[in-house]
């Protein structure tokens, strides 16, 4: 029999060396070894044992390569479709297949190696080792297999003892694979299948044990304690007579109570049935395309996603729903839950490493035909996808900022093309990209102009902070907004209140000297909080004791300037002391369920006001919340971002539209130092057509997408020289090429420049900024030109349409 020939690409590999390598498959592991299963393999010159991945078979000479060690998986955990998204995601964002691949997979699923270590039976020369080595030598001994974690527990100074004693092969060095998360399994009981008709003696309790278990067929061993009261010595005494066999089953670890599935009807208005019958249109087609829900803020698209899903599920094909905050996860999710139970799977890092792959895991065994979440629902492997609907489709977190830097729309876009489904964007304020696509034709446009049921649109006033300071009033909040949130605590109402700052203080200089408190590690100002009374970096993490004195001029007096949601929320409470008021931002959510708590509290009446960040703007359905308050509105709008009119705008008119979405009518009040500024004017009047049209001439006269796309390449080093040789040779390359008689390639390059924070971490950054065409040439083109000669620890990345230029 022909040998069989696996391609296999291998975890770990560079760019450089990230292509397909051919092995022989012992004729022990053919029956194994799958497209999509992983393997451990030999690799280079030492043969060093790697992870790799099967992604396809070969019809040629098995002379001389290499076989493979073992196969990892049971059954693939990757499927067609999966490995086509993988070389995709590669091609695309210059990313090597295994990045592509750990980032479908959760984590739980992952393997790493673990070094164990045992003493060289064949080494004979102990007494020629030192004290310390001959120690750590016996306790090896003693504890054969012992990984390298625990060994350094044992010995706290081990490292260097440890890589004399390989240096003279006294101790060796075996690698094991090892999962990041088990499977969770609970013993269960059935009867013995090799039991004959006549049953060994049992006294009266074990009977009656043993007709409950022959009635029901199965039983965990746990429900068999709860409903007979028995101890589980009891059960085991009962199996070692041959009358019942034990066995393992998986159970999943659902992250969220399961209530009764209730299919209420629903009811559509006329305007919102419309985009229903368009949208089913399109699912029935069993065409790949992509619709647009175009619907003011409070206009109902949940009601249309529920109709639609209740359509695609009853096709049996499976449905991703995605939204952009872990903030917005929990109000979905009990939307969903509440309909279809546990049919419902769930998607975000706020879960377990256990939780995320048993929910993979039901997505996979088709136990949940839905799944919802952040960017990574978008993996979901469903095998028959039949709609993805991605919410508040603008948001910049549905780009990743890591490697692979993917966007989930460009993901969704290729999964629906193979599944023939439907992709559903949705959104109050869309991208200007999606919108201009929407109108050329090349999306589905549906349109939602009013708001569901006896819900109409806020009234919005706008305050010019800078009447205020005249009038005298140096504070945080304006008489207008502190008048309405009186009022609506009078009424039993609730407010919303917008800061999109973190933090007590945003910087803190000495007016003496202009010293300003920076971080050591980043070319930043850093942020005081108040509770804990310190200094932080909101990059890099650092953080150091709030100063009581300058420590240039050692002045006495400090300022602290500018304000957070930690002084916002502390003037709040000295305007209204009885009001009961929720903090919530980065610094008030760190553990995994205080989303979920913090915001049902809100929804429950617990709190009065609500103070955030941009995490309390977009998605939230709360009807008692009568009135919203902005805070620095205009702030966002100056960055050098060629997108910050348009975040600015989206954030505005998402924010203002919390408020009055049940029978109360609503209020927002807009806090603004440039009242005159149209932007302002836009969003107040929750105007996104008017916006759109202005925005749309701006990017064509600056050539920016949806009339390019835009690439940039970023280099850091810690040394600042090497980091900048980088990004000129990269720079020179692409002249080069893009100049040769032979590349027809039209660019627009700005730079090389240094970042707009120029030190992260300690990392010196430089950028290009290329307007181009994302073509597969170019892609090539690029590919060439970055491979340049590194120093050090300089490393150069490339993003596509990055969410940030600056």
């Amino acid at each position: 029999m022909k040998p069989l020939i696996a391609q296999v690409v291998i975890d770990g590999a560079t760019n450089v060396f990230d292509k397909e390598y051919s092995y022989a498959v012992p004729e022990a592991l053919t029956e194994k070894a799958k497209v999509g299963s992983r393997v451990t393999v030999p690799f280079g010159r030492s043969n060093q044992k790697r992870m790799g991945m099967i992604v396809g078979f070969i019809d040629t000479d098995s002379k001389k390569l290499k076989e493979i060690y073992d196969v990892t998986d049971k059954e693939p955990i990757l499927n067609d479709e999966m490995i086509m998204l993988s070389r995709s995601i590669a091609e695309r964002t210059f990313c090597t297949f295994f990045d592509a691949v750990k980032v479908m997979l959760p984590t739980g699923l992952n393997y790493k190696f673990t070094p164990l270590y045992s003493v060289n039976d064949e080494f004979f020369s102990v007494s020629l080792l030192s004290d310390q080595e001959k120690e750590l030598f016996e306790f090896i001994k003693e504890n054969p297999q012992i990984s390298g974690d625990k060994l350094l527990k044992s010995f706290l100074e081990a490292q260097e003892t440890l890589f004399s004693l390989l240096e003279k092969q006294a101790v060796v060095r075996d690698l094991s694979l090892k999962r990041n998360a088990n499977d969770l399994t609970r013993n269960w009981v059935r009867v013995a299948e090799n039991l004959g008709d006549e049953t060994p003696k049992l006294t009266p309790r074990q009977q009656e044990i043993f007709e409950l278990v022959q009635q029901m067929g199965e039983l965990s061993v746990r429900e068999l304690e709860y409903f007979t009261g028995v101890t589980v010595s009891v059960i085991n005494n009962l199996v070692k007579k041959g009358v019942l066999d034990t066995f393992k089953r998986q159970e999943f670890r659902i992250p969220y109570r399961v209530a009764e599935p209730n299919l209420q009807k629903i009811e559509l208005t006329e305007i919102q049935n419309k985009a229903y019958l368009g949208l089913e249109a399109e699912v029935k087609s069993g065409k790949p395309s992509v619709s647009l829900l175009y619907g003011v803020t409070g206009s109902g698209k949940t009601q249309v996603f529920l109709k639609l899903v209740d359509y695609v599920i009853a096709q049996n094909k499976g449905v991703i729903i995605m939204v952009p905050e872990i903030a917005l996860t929990p109000q979905m999710i009990d939307t969903f839950t509440s309909r279809y139970g546990t049919g419902v799977a769930v998607f975000h890092s706020a879960m377990s490493v256990g939780q995320r792959m048993d929910e993979y895991n039901r997505v996979k065994s088709g136990k949940a035909k839905i799944a919802i979440g952040t960017r990574s629902a978008v993996f979901a492997p469903f095998d028959d996808l039949g709609l993805v609907i991605i919410d508040e489709e603008q948001e910049h977190t549905y780009k990743s900022e890591r490697t692979p830097c993917f966007h989930a729309r460009d993901i969704a876009k290729l999964r629906v093309n193979y599944h023939n489904a439907l992709l559903l964007l949705a959104s109050a304020t869309p991208s200007v990209e999606s919108y201009s696509m929407a109108l050329e034709g090349k999306y589905k446009l549906f349109t939602l102009s009013e708001r569901y049921g006896n819900a109409i649109l806020p009234e919005v006033t706008t305050v010019d902070m800078r009447r205020e300071l005249a009038n005298g009033n140096k504070g945080v909040i304006s008489e207008q907004l502190a008048n309405d949130i009186e009022d609506t605590l009078k009424g039993g109402n609730q407010a919303i209140v917008l800061l999109n700052r973190r933090g007590h203080n945003t910087y803190v200089s000495c007016p003496t000297c202009g010293w300003v408190a920076s971080c050591p590690n980043c070319s930043v100002s850093m942020t005081y909080h108040s509770a804990n009374g310190r200094l932080m970096c909101h990059y890099c993490g650092y953080s150091e004791q709030k100063p009581t004195t300058c420590p240039e001029c050692e002045g006495e007096f400090v300022r602290f300037m500018g304000i957070g949601t930690q002084k916002l929320e502390e003037e709040l409470k000295l305007l209204f002391p009885k009001a009961r008021i929720l903090r919530l931002d980065a610094d008030t959510t760190t553990t995994k369920d205080s989303y979920r708590t913090y915001l049902t509290e809100f929804g429950n009446g617990d709190y009065d006001i609500m103070v955030g960040t941009q995490m309390v703007a977009k998605g939230l359905n709360f009807p008692n919340v009568s009135l919203v308050g902005v805070i620095g509105a205009d702030k966002a709008a100056y960055s050098e971002d060629y997108r910050s009119f348009e975040r600015t705008f989206s954030l505005l008119t998402q924010v203002v539209g919390r408020a009055g979405r049940g029978d109360i009518k609503g209020k927002a009040v807009v806090q603004t130092s440039t009242s005159d500024n149209n932007l302002i004017d836009l969003a107040a009047k929750q105007d996104y057509d008017a916006f759109y049209n202005e925005e749309i001439l701006n990017r064509k006269l600056m050539v920016y997408p949806p009339y390019c796309d835009i690439c940039v390449v970023r280099t850091q080093s810690s040394e600042r020289q090497q980091a900048e040789d980088a990004i000129n040779s990269v720079f020179s390359n692409i002249k080069e090429r893009i100049n040769s008689d032979d590349n027809n390639i039209k660019l627009i390059i700005l730079g090389p420049t240094a970042t707009a924070v120029p030190k992260i971490n300690n990392k010196y950054r430089f950028k290009l900024l290329i307007k181009c065409k994302n073509t597969k040439a170019f892609r090539e083109m690029l590919r060439g030109a970055v491979a340049v000669k590194l120093k050090g620890d300089t490393t150069v990345s490339i993003d596509i349409n990055p969410e940030t230029v600056i």
